[in-house]
Protein backbone atom coordinates (compact mmCIF):
# COMPACT_ATOMS: atom_id res chain seq x y z
CA UNK A 1 0.00 0.00 0.00
CA UNK A 2 1.25 3.43 -0.97
CA UNK A 3 1.66 5.85 1.72
CA UNK A 4 1.22 9.77 0.75
CA UNK A 5 3.59 12.15 2.42
CA UNK A 6 0.12 14.03 3.87
CA UNK A 7 -0.76 10.89 5.29
CA UNK A 8 2.15 11.08 7.55
CA UNK A 9 1.61 11.74 11.11
CA UNK A 10 5.18 12.79 12.77
CA UNK A 11 5.42 11.70 16.23
CA UNK A 12 4.76 14.60 18.96
CA UNK A 13 4.62 14.57 22.52
CA UNK A 14 2.60 16.68 24.68
CA UNK A 15 4.76 17.65 27.56
CA UNK A 16 1.72 17.01 29.93
CA UNK A 17 1.83 13.60 29.19
CA UNK A 18 5.75 13.47 30.36
CA UNK A 19 6.40 12.93 33.52
CA UNK A 20 5.60 16.06 35.64
CA UNK A 21 9.29 16.56 37.04
CA UNK A 22 10.55 17.59 34.08
CA UNK A 23 8.02 20.47 34.15
CA UNK A 24 9.85 22.03 36.99
CA UNK A 25 12.39 24.70 37.03
CA UNK A 26 14.90 22.49 39.15
CA UNK A 27 15.44 20.03 36.58
CA UNK A 28 17.16 22.45 34.01
CA UNK A 29 19.68 24.06 37.24
CA UNK A 30 22.14 21.02 36.59
CA UNK A 31 22.26 21.74 32.93
CA UNK A 32 22.92 25.58 33.23
CA UNK A 33 25.46 25.21 35.86
CA UNK A 34 27.40 22.27 33.45
CA UNK A 35 27.33 24.14 30.06
CA UNK A 36 27.10 27.93 31.75
CA UNK A 37 31.34 28.30 30.99
CA UNK A 38 31.25 26.86 27.45
CA UNK A 39 28.45 29.37 26.42
CA UNK A 40 30.63 32.18 27.43
CA UNK A 41 34.06 30.94 27.05
CA UNK A 42 35.93 34.14 27.21
CA UNK A 43 33.61 34.66 30.38
CA UNK A 44 35.97 34.20 33.83
CA UNK A 45 34.06 31.50 35.69
CA UNK A 46 32.67 31.21 39.23
CA UNK A 47 29.95 29.21 38.33
CA UNK A 48 30.69 25.33 38.66
CA UNK A 49 31.91 23.86 41.57
CA UNK A 50 34.54 21.63 40.17
CA UNK A 51 38.06 20.53 41.15
CA UNK A 52 40.94 22.22 40.55
CA UNK A 53 42.97 21.47 37.66
CA UNK A 54 46.45 22.31 37.99
CA UNK A 55 47.95 18.62 39.34
CA UNK A 56 46.33 16.74 36.34
CA UNK A 57 48.47 14.08 34.47
CA UNK A 58 47.64 11.95 32.07
CA UNK A 59 49.88 9.22 32.94
CA UNK A 60 48.68 8.61 36.31
CA UNK A 61 45.79 7.40 34.71
CA UNK A 62 47.84 4.28 33.25
CA UNK A 63 50.23 4.19 36.76
CA UNK A 64 46.47 3.55 39.10
CA UNK A 65 45.56 0.52 36.38
CA UNK A 66 48.45 -0.90 36.75
CA UNK A 67 48.20 -0.50 40.73
CA UNK A 68 44.82 -1.76 40.77
CA UNK A 69 46.06 -4.50 38.01
CA UNK A 70 48.46 -5.67 40.77
CA UNK A 71 46.03 -5.59 43.59
CA UNK A 72 44.08 -7.73 42.03
CA UNK A 73 47.07 -10.60 41.11
CA UNK A 74 48.53 -10.84 44.79
CA UNK A 75 45.84 -9.85 47.94
CA UNK A 76 43.17 -11.15 45.60
CA UNK A 77 44.67 -14.21 44.02
CA UNK A 78 43.37 -13.24 40.16
CA UNK A 79 45.08 -15.03 37.39
CA UNK A 80 45.99 -12.59 34.27
CA UNK A 81 41.97 -14.38 32.90
CA UNK A 82 40.64 -13.44 35.91
CA UNK A 83 42.48 -9.77 35.79
CA UNK A 84 41.08 -9.17 32.32
CA UNK A 85 37.62 -10.34 33.09
CA UNK A 86 37.12 -8.06 36.42
CA UNK A 87 38.24 -5.09 33.66
CA UNK A 88 36.34 -6.02 30.50
CA UNK A 89 33.15 -7.67 32.07
CA UNK A 90 30.24 -6.41 33.96
CA UNK A 91 30.74 -6.22 37.15
CA UNK A 92 29.02 -7.37 40.97
CA UNK A 93 26.12 -4.63 41.18
CA UNK A 94 27.83 -3.44 44.31
CA UNK A 95 31.28 -2.59 42.77
CA UNK A 96 34.63 -4.15 42.55
CA UNK A 97 36.51 -1.66 45.07
CA UNK A 98 33.81 -1.77 48.13
CA UNK A 99 36.68 -2.92 49.97
CA UNK A 100 38.96 -0.23 48.94
CA UNK A 101 36.23 2.49 50.09
CA UNK A 102 35.75 0.54 53.30
CA UNK A 103 39.22 1.00 53.92
CA UNK A 104 39.33 4.82 52.86
CA UNK A 105 36.70 5.49 55.34
CA UNK A 106 38.26 3.98 58.14
CA UNK A 107 41.42 5.82 57.31
CA UNK A 108 40.52 8.83 56.45
CA UNK A 109 37.01 9.17 58.70
CA UNK A 110 37.46 6.90 61.24
CA UNK A 111 33.90 4.91 59.97
CA UNK A 112 34.04 1.42 60.14
CA UNK A 113 31.88 0.08 57.20
CA UNK A 114 31.45 -3.42 56.49
CA UNK A 115 32.40 -3.77 52.60
CA UNK A 116 28.72 -5.84 52.92
CA UNK A 117 27.17 -2.37 53.39
CA UNK A 118 29.01 -0.28 50.44
CA UNK A 119 27.20 0.10 46.56
CA UNK A 120 29.52 1.97 44.27
CA UNK A 121 27.45 4.14 42.15
CA UNK A 122 28.06 6.56 38.88
CA UNK A 123 28.95 9.35 41.09
CA UNK A 124 27.15 10.57 44.29
CA UNK A 125 24.50 11.73 42.16
CA UNK A 126 23.06 7.98 41.43
CA UNK A 127 23.77 7.17 44.92
CA UNK A 128 21.42 9.60 45.97
CA UNK A 129 18.49 8.56 43.65
CA UNK A 130 18.97 5.11 44.90
CA UNK A 131 18.41 5.84 48.52
CA UNK A 132 15.29 8.47 47.84
CA UNK A 133 13.74 6.23 45.35
CA UNK A 134 14.20 3.45 47.76
CA UNK A 135 12.77 5.47 50.58
CA UNK A 136 9.69 6.24 48.92
CA UNK A 137 7.19 3.64 49.13
CA UNK A 138 3.92 6.22 48.75
CA UNK A 139 2.24 9.69 48.46
CA UNK A 140 2.97 10.12 52.31
CA UNK A 141 6.42 10.33 52.02
CA UNK A 142 8.76 13.20 52.01
CA UNK A 143 12.02 14.74 52.37
CA UNK A 144 13.92 17.33 54.90
CA UNK A 145 16.59 19.13 53.62
CA UNK A 146 18.04 22.63 54.26
CA UNK A 147 16.68 25.77 52.28
CA UNK A 148 18.84 26.33 50.19
CA UNK A 149 20.10 23.36 49.15
CA UNK A 150 22.38 21.12 46.29
CA UNK A 151 20.71 21.22 43.22
CA UNK A 152 21.60 17.64 42.68
CA UNK A 153 19.64 16.73 45.59
CA UNK A 154 16.30 18.46 44.23
CA UNK A 155 16.48 16.92 41.21
CA UNK A 156 16.91 13.38 42.48
CA UNK A 157 14.05 13.93 45.08
CA UNK A 158 11.72 14.82 41.96
CA UNK A 159 12.79 12.02 39.96
CA UNK A 160 11.61 9.95 42.22
CA UNK A 161 8.27 11.57 43.32
CA UNK A 162 9.34 12.17 46.64
CA UNK A 163 8.74 15.64 48.36
CA UNK A 164 11.51 18.28 49.77
CA UNK A 165 10.24 20.24 52.67
CA UNK A 166 12.72 23.16 53.58
CA UNK A 167 14.57 23.29 56.60
CA UNK A 168 16.16 26.99 57.45
CA UNK A 169 19.96 27.47 57.41
CA UNK A 170 21.44 30.16 59.55
CA UNK A 171 25.46 30.69 59.99
CA UNK A 172 25.96 27.13 61.52
CA UNK A 173 24.55 24.99 59.19
CA UNK A 174 21.09 23.29 59.53
CA UNK A 175 18.32 24.90 62.13
CA UNK A 176 18.21 21.88 64.52
CA UNK A 177 15.26 23.74 66.06
CA UNK A 178 13.39 24.62 62.39
CA UNK A 179 13.94 20.39 61.46
CA UNK A 180 12.20 19.70 64.76
CA UNK A 181 9.35 22.12 63.80
CA UNK A 182 9.06 20.65 60.36
CA UNK A 183 9.45 17.21 61.31
CA UNK A 184 6.08 17.55 63.63
CA UNK A 185 4.64 19.92 61.41
CA UNK A 186 4.69 17.44 58.52
CA UNK A 187 3.82 14.07 60.55
CA UNK A 188 0.92 16.28 62.23
CA UNK A 189 -0.43 16.73 58.83
CA UNK A 190 -0.30 13.02 57.75
CA UNK A 191 2.87 12.94 56.51
CA UNK A 192 5.44 10.35 56.73
CA UNK A 193 9.11 12.09 57.15
CA UNK A 194 11.99 9.30 55.53
CA UNK A 195 15.08 11.26 56.46
CA UNK A 196 16.74 14.55 56.52
CA UNK A 197 19.32 15.37 53.94
CA UNK A 198 22.37 17.11 55.39
CA UNK A 199 26.39 18.53 54.44
CA UNK A 200 27.49 18.96 57.42
CA UNK A 201 30.90 20.22 55.91
CA UNK A 202 31.00 23.16 53.52
CA UNK A 203 27.76 22.50 52.10
CA UNK A 204 27.07 23.70 48.78
CA UNK A 205 25.34 26.47 48.13
CA UNK A 206 26.03 28.04 51.27
CA UNK A 207 29.65 26.93 52.29
CA UNK A 208 28.87 26.56 55.98
CA UNK A 209 29.76 23.91 58.37
CA UNK A 210 28.00 22.58 61.80
CA UNK A 211 29.73 22.52 64.86
CA UNK A 212 31.14 19.33 66.23
CA UNK A 213 28.04 19.97 69.13
CA UNK A 214 25.75 20.56 66.97
CA UNK A 215 26.45 16.93 64.95
CA UNK A 216 26.13 14.95 68.70
CA UNK A 217 22.62 17.14 69.02
CA UNK A 218 21.60 15.92 65.19
CA UNK A 219 22.35 12.38 66.07
CA UNK A 220 20.39 12.63 68.94
CA UNK A 221 17.90 13.95 67.75
CA UNK A 222 17.29 11.60 64.89
CA UNK A 223 17.57 8.68 67.36
CA UNK A 224 14.43 9.89 69.61
CA UNK A 225 12.38 11.44 66.36
CA UNK A 226 13.08 8.15 64.64
CA UNK A 227 14.71 9.57 61.82
CA UNK A 228 17.45 8.80 58.84
CA UNK A 229 19.68 11.28 58.34
CA UNK A 230 21.55 11.14 54.46
CA UNK A 231 24.79 12.86 54.97
CA UNK A 232 26.72 13.86 51.93
CA UNK A 233 30.19 14.10 52.83
CA UNK A 234 32.18 15.34 49.05
CA UNK A 235 34.14 17.92 50.65
CA UNK A 236 35.09 16.85 54.26
CA UNK A 237 38.66 16.11 53.89
CA UNK A 238 39.41 18.98 51.73
CA UNK A 239 39.50 21.01 55.53
CA UNK A 240 42.76 23.03 55.70
CA UNK A 241 42.25 22.84 59.98
CA UNK A 242 44.69 21.24 61.97
CA UNK A 243 41.74 18.75 63.01
CA UNK A 244 38.61 17.95 60.89
CA UNK A 245 35.39 17.31 62.92
CA UNK A 246 34.20 14.02 63.11
CA UNK A 247 31.52 12.99 59.93
CA UNK A 248 27.97 12.15 61.18
CA UNK A 249 28.63 8.43 60.35
CA UNK A 250 31.71 8.35 62.32
CA UNK A 251 29.62 9.69 65.48
CA UNK A 252 26.44 7.36 64.61
CA UNK A 253 25.84 4.57 67.29
CA UNK A 254 22.50 3.69 66.30
CA UNK A 255 22.80 3.06 62.12
CA UNK A 256 20.80 6.23 62.05
CA UNK A 257 23.33 7.57 58.64
CA UNK A 258 23.27 6.56 55.62
CA UNK A 259 26.32 8.38 53.87
CA UNK A 260 26.73 9.48 50.19
CA UNK A 261 30.19 9.91 49.25
CA UNK A 262 32.26 10.11 45.91
CA UNK A 263 35.47 10.46 44.36
CA UNK A 264 34.71 13.68 42.00
CA UNK A 265 36.34 16.49 44.07
CA UNK A 266 39.34 14.02 46.02
CA UNK A 267 39.81 11.24 43.41
CA UNK A 268 39.24 12.53 39.34
CA UNK A 269 35.71 13.82 38.34
CA UNK A 270 36.02 11.96 35.29
CA UNK A 271 35.66 8.75 36.79
CA UNK A 272 32.29 9.32 37.96
CA UNK A 273 32.62 7.11 40.78
CA UNK A 274 30.74 7.36 44.35
CA UNK A 275 29.36 5.06 46.71
CA UNK A 276 26.74 4.83 49.53
CA UNK A 277 27.07 3.26 52.92
CA UNK A 278 23.80 1.55 54.01
CA UNK A 279 24.16 -0.56 56.74
CA UNK A 280 20.99 -0.52 58.35
CA UNK A 281 19.04 -3.64 57.98
CA UNK A 282 15.59 -4.16 56.19
CA UNK A 283 13.11 -6.30 58.51
CA UNK A 284 9.15 -7.85 57.45
CA UNK A 285 8.36 -9.59 54.33
CA UNK A 286 11.60 -10.01 52.03
CA UNK A 287 13.23 -8.09 54.81
CA UNK A 288 16.44 -9.38 56.23
CA UNK A 289 19.07 -7.55 54.08
CA UNK A 290 20.76 -4.79 54.50
CA UNK A 291 19.08 -1.61 52.74
CA UNK A 292 22.61 -1.54 50.27
CA UNK A 293 21.30 -5.06 49.15
CA UNK A 294 18.01 -3.04 48.59
CA UNK A 295 20.19 -0.32 46.69
CA UNK A 296 21.93 -2.91 44.59
CA UNK A 297 18.43 -4.20 42.86
CA UNK A 298 17.63 -0.46 41.77
CA UNK A 299 21.00 0.02 40.51
CA UNK A 300 20.40 -3.26 38.66
CA UNK A 301 17.78 -2.31 36.83
CA UNK A 302 19.13 1.90 36.29
CA UNK A 303 22.76 1.45 35.71
CA UNK A 304 23.40 -2.56 35.96
CA UNK A 305 26.78 -1.99 37.53
CA UNK A 306 29.65 1.39 37.87
CA UNK A 307 32.37 0.50 35.10
CA UNK A 308 35.01 -1.72 36.53
CA UNK A 309 37.55 1.03 34.53
CA UNK A 310 36.39 3.95 36.39
CA UNK A 311 36.27 2.01 39.48
CA UNK A 312 40.04 0.42 39.05
CA UNK A 313 41.26 3.74 38.42
CA UNK A 314 39.94 5.34 41.73
CA UNK A 315 40.89 1.99 43.26
CA UNK A 316 44.76 2.38 41.92
CA UNK A 317 44.79 6.02 43.21
CA UNK A 318 43.54 4.43 46.75
CA UNK A 319 45.75 1.90 46.95
CA UNK A 320 49.12 4.19 45.75
CA UNK A 321 48.03 6.53 49.11
CA UNK A 322 47.56 3.54 51.36
CA UNK A 323 43.96 3.86 51.08
CA UNK A 324 43.82 7.76 52.61
CA UNK A 325 42.91 10.62 50.12
CA UNK A 326 43.11 13.74 52.73
CA UNK A 327 47.14 13.79 52.21
CA UNK A 328 46.55 12.62 49.05
CA UNK A 329 44.50 15.92 48.66
CA UNK A 330 46.45 17.76 50.35
CA UNK A 331 47.98 20.11 47.11
CA UNK A 332 44.50 20.87 46.27
CA UNK A 333 43.53 21.70 49.96
CA UNK A 334 45.73 24.11 49.79
CA UNK A 335 45.25 26.01 46.34
CA UNK A 336 41.15 25.95 47.74
CA UNK A 337 42.09 27.68 50.97
CA UNK A 338 44.57 30.14 49.33
CA UNK A 339 41.70 30.98 46.46
CA UNK A 340 39.28 31.32 49.05
CA UNK A 341 41.42 34.21 51.44
CA UNK A 342 42.11 35.66 48.51
CA UNK A 343 38.43 36.03 47.18
CA UNK A 344 37.48 37.09 50.49
CA UNK A 345 39.93 39.81 50.64
CA UNK A 346 39.22 40.73 47.56
CA UNK A 347 35.65 41.19 48.37
CA UNK A 348 36.94 43.36 51.02
CA UNK A 349 38.71 45.57 49.08
CA UNK A 350 36.15 46.22 46.35
CA UNK A 351 32.91 46.21 48.18
CA UNK A 352 33.82 46.24 51.72
CA UNK A 353 32.23 50.09 51.42
CA UNK A 354 28.88 49.23 50.85
CA UNK A 355 26.53 48.96 53.27
CA UNK A 356 24.00 46.60 51.31
CA UNK A 357 26.57 43.98 50.24
CA UNK A 358 27.39 41.52 52.22
CA UNK A 359 28.77 38.01 51.72
CA UNK A 360 29.17 35.53 54.68
CA UNK A 361 33.16 33.71 55.29
CA UNK A 362 32.89 29.96 55.13
CA UNK A 363 36.40 28.64 56.75
CA UNK A 364 36.80 25.99 53.77
CA UNK A 365 35.14 24.41 51.06
CA UNK A 366 33.90 25.82 47.59
CA UNK A 367 31.56 28.31 48.02
CA UNK A 368 31.21 31.79 49.17
CA UNK A 369 27.35 33.59 49.14
CA UNK A 370 26.97 37.23 48.34
CA UNK A 371 24.08 39.53 48.78
CA UNK A 372 23.46 42.40 46.79
CA UNK A 373 20.76 44.90 46.18
CA UNK A 374 18.95 43.77 43.40
CA UNK A 375 17.59 40.93 41.63
CA UNK A 376 20.08 38.21 40.89
CA UNK A 377 18.54 35.86 37.81
CA UNK A 378 19.54 34.36 35.01
CA UNK A 379 18.97 37.13 32.76
CA UNK A 380 21.65 39.08 34.92
CA UNK A 381 23.98 35.81 34.58
CA UNK A 382 24.13 36.38 30.70
CA UNK A 383 24.31 40.11 30.97
CA UNK A 384 27.23 39.55 33.55
CA UNK A 385 28.77 37.22 30.97
CA UNK A 386 28.21 39.49 27.56
CA UNK A 387 28.73 43.06 29.20
CA UNK A 388 31.23 42.12 32.01
CA UNK A 389 33.07 38.80 31.41
CA UNK A 390 32.54 37.09 34.61
CA UNK A 391 30.11 34.08 35.12
CA UNK A 392 28.70 33.12 38.75
CA UNK A 393 25.68 31.41 40.07
CA UNK A 394 21.82 32.90 40.67
CA UNK A 395 20.99 31.96 44.13
CA UNK A 396 17.92 30.90 43.15
CA UNK A 397 18.27 27.53 41.79
CA UNK A 398 19.13 26.70 44.97
CA UNK A 399 15.87 27.59 46.44
CA UNK A 400 13.98 26.00 43.56
CA UNK A 401 12.84 29.11 42.15
CA UNK A 402 13.10 31.43 39.06
CA UNK A 403 14.11 34.41 40.29
CA UNK A 404 13.23 36.97 43.77
CA UNK A 405 16.92 36.12 45.28
CA UNK A 406 18.98 38.82 45.92
CA UNK A 407 22.25 36.71 46.22
CA UNK A 408 24.46 34.85 44.02
CA UNK A 409 27.17 32.05 44.88
CA UNK A 410 30.85 32.17 44.22
CA UNK A 411 33.03 29.04 43.32
CA UNK A 412 36.50 29.47 44.72
CA UNK A 413 38.04 25.86 43.16
CA UNK A 414 39.75 26.36 39.45
CA UNK A 415 40.66 29.59 39.27
CA UNK A 416 43.97 30.89 39.20
CA UNK A 417 45.24 33.78 41.58
CA UNK A 418 45.46 36.13 38.56
CA UNK A 419 42.00 35.34 37.07
CA UNK A 420 40.79 35.96 40.68
CA UNK A 421 41.77 39.34 40.99
CA UNK A 422 40.65 39.80 37.11
CA UNK A 423 37.10 38.22 38.10
CA UNK A 424 36.68 40.24 40.52
CA UNK A 425 37.24 43.28 39.32
CA UNK A 426 34.61 42.42 36.59
CA UNK A 427 32.16 41.11 39.44
CA UNK A 428 32.81 44.42 41.22
CA UNK A 429 31.78 46.86 38.14
CA UNK A 430 28.80 44.29 38.04
CA UNK A 431 27.66 44.90 41.30
CA UNK A 432 28.50 48.75 41.18
CA UNK A 433 25.86 48.96 37.96
CA UNK A 434 23.28 46.65 39.97
CA UNK A 435 23.57 49.20 42.80
CA UNK A 436 23.39 52.24 40.68
CA UNK A 437 20.25 50.98 38.40
CA UNK A 438 18.49 50.07 41.98
CA UNK A 439 18.96 53.65 43.44
CA UNK A 440 17.86 54.92 40.32
CA UNK A 441 21.32 56.67 39.24
CA UNK A 442 22.60 54.66 36.15
CA UNK A 443 21.58 52.52 33.06
CA UNK A 444 18.99 50.36 33.63
CA UNK A 445 19.35 47.10 32.49
CA UNK A 446 16.45 45.45 30.68
CA UNK A 447 14.77 42.71 32.06
CA UNK A 448 15.00 39.61 29.90
CA UNK A 449 17.42 41.22 27.25
CA UNK A 450 20.48 41.99 29.79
Amino acid sequence: MEILESEIIRAELSAATLHASLGDVSMTSMTLLNEVAGRYPDAISFAAGRPYEGFYDVKLLHEYLRIFCHHLRTERGMSEAQVARTLFQYGDTKGIIADLVARALAADEGIEADPASVVVTVGCQEAMFLVLRALRADDRDALLAPSPTYVGLTGAALLADLPVLPVRTDADGIDLADLVTGLRTARAAGRRVRACYVTPDFANPMGVSMSLADRHRLLELAACEDLLLLEDNAYGLLNSAAERPATLKALDRHERVVYLGSFAKTGMPGARVGYVVAGQRVTGPGGGSLLADELSKIKSMLTVNTAPIAQAIVGGKLLAHGCGLADANRRETEVYHRNLRQVLDGLDRRLGGYPDVSWNVPTGGFFIVLTVPFTVDDDLLAHAARRHGVLFTPMHHFYGSTAGHRQLRLSISTLTPDRIEEGLDRLAALVEEGRAEHEGTGEHIPSGAR
